[in-house]
């Protein structure tokens, strides 16, 4: 795990035999705020980037060597080098977002700066990292603040973009801009009018044989929506955009502040949200589609606080009428079956509304 902090510091920290983490670098990344910090897939490597207000996004690569991965008497070093590769300073302004190119795309990096523009890096050699030209850049006319690659495979490249900006007369806060390889650019296909609120984080959710796309945004509140391709396989022009049905599938307040940070875990199901209230609220959804908070996770909450709290939002994951008890959400993974009468068979009208996902 990589973190960065406004103390102008990245660090890395590696999870122990003893399942604990440790702090195994630390270095001062930039000579102002670092902003964000990710990492390449790890087909590349041990690759991170790291962007900051000191204009600048850099490429670092973690040092790989005897040396390094040993100490005294054999035993494994407690801390490791990481070395810097190349800086991109392009931009004029803040940048405010940093982001690897999903697995398939090659090894790219999109930028984004508070100036409105969107740069996407690519590195000529994987094997040495200290080249990265430009390959594209697009001004957005609007401060940026965030930006999230579709990780989809069945879909053309695409980016969306967040803005943090307090003026409102731009319109919506989140546009979502696709490659067009017969142009050989990047054009707008998508602005997101639902959310006007300052836009601090925006994610694509990966997508496993869905029909839609789905991007969760953070702002004043959480918002959910998902994108339908409106093109059909056997009436596409070459070169043609994309066309979205966009449908607004939640918008939560629970934190009841403002909302940071937004992650998918792997398979896109489950969402995780971060918030001025200093939890992380996880969010799944039922069989009817609907989303829901089941697990709040409070770092500064003993055992007992947190599963108070995981059982007041797993009661809402129920929207069965002929439920009425209280149950926390069951993990990720696993279903709770109950019946009252007539074991082992199952009457199919009694029982349907007492299985639960």
């Amino acid at each position: 795990m990589a973190t960065c902090s406004s103390d102008h510091t990245v660090k890395v920290w590696d999870l122990d035999e003893r399942e604990q983490w440790q702090c195994t670098a630390s270095w001062k990344a930039h000579s102002g705020s670092v902003w964000r910090v990710t990492w390449a897939h790890p087909e590349f490597g041990q690759v991170l980037a790291t962007c900051s207000v000191d204009r600048a996004a850099i490429v670092w690569e973690e040092l790989s060597s005897e040396a390094n991965m040993t100490g005294r008497g054999g035993a494994k070093s407690s801390s490791n080098t990481w070395i810097k590769k190349t800086s991109l300073v392009d931009s004029r302004t803040s940048v405010t977002d940093v982001r690897f190119a999903p697995k398939h795309l090659g090894l790219q990096l999109a930028i984004c700066s508070a100036e409105g523009i969107v740069r996407i890096y690519e590195a000529t050699d994987v094997m040495n990292l200290s080249t990265w030209p430009v390959q594209v850049e697009f001004n957005c006319n609007i401060c940026l603040s965030c930006l999230s690659w579709n990780p989809s495979r069945m879909h053309p490249p695409m980016i969306a973009v967040g803005s943090d900006s307090a003026d409102n007369s731009a319109g919506g806060k989140v546009l979502i801009y696709e490659c067009n390889d017969a142009a050989r650019r990047w054009e707008k296909v998508e602005t997101i009018f639902k959310v006007t609120e300052p836009v601090h984080d925006v994610k694509f959710a990966p997508n496993l044989g869905r029909s839609y796309h789905l991007l969760a945004i953070a702002a004043k509140e959480l918002t959910i929506l998902s994108l339908k391709n409106l093109k059909k396989d056997g009436n596409t022009n070459a070169g043609a955009l994309s066309k979205f049905e966009t449908r607004q599938i939640g918008s939560f307040d629970d934190h009841e502040s403002v909302v940071w940070r937004v992650s998918w875990n792997i398979t896109g199901t489950i969402l995780a949200s971060s918030g001025d209230d200093g939890c992380v609220r996880l969010w799944k959804a039922n069989y009817l589609d609907n989303w829901k908070c089941f697990s709040v996770l409070k770092p500064d909450s003993n055992a007992s606080e947190a599963e108070k709290a995981t059982m007041q939002a797993g009661a809402t994951m129920s929207t069965t009428p002929t439920s009425n008890v209280i149950r926390a959400a069951p993990p990720a993974g696993t279903m709770n079956i109950k019946r009252t009468s007539g074991w082992p068979f199952m009457n199919i009208k009694e029982d349907q509304g007492k299985m639960f996902y």
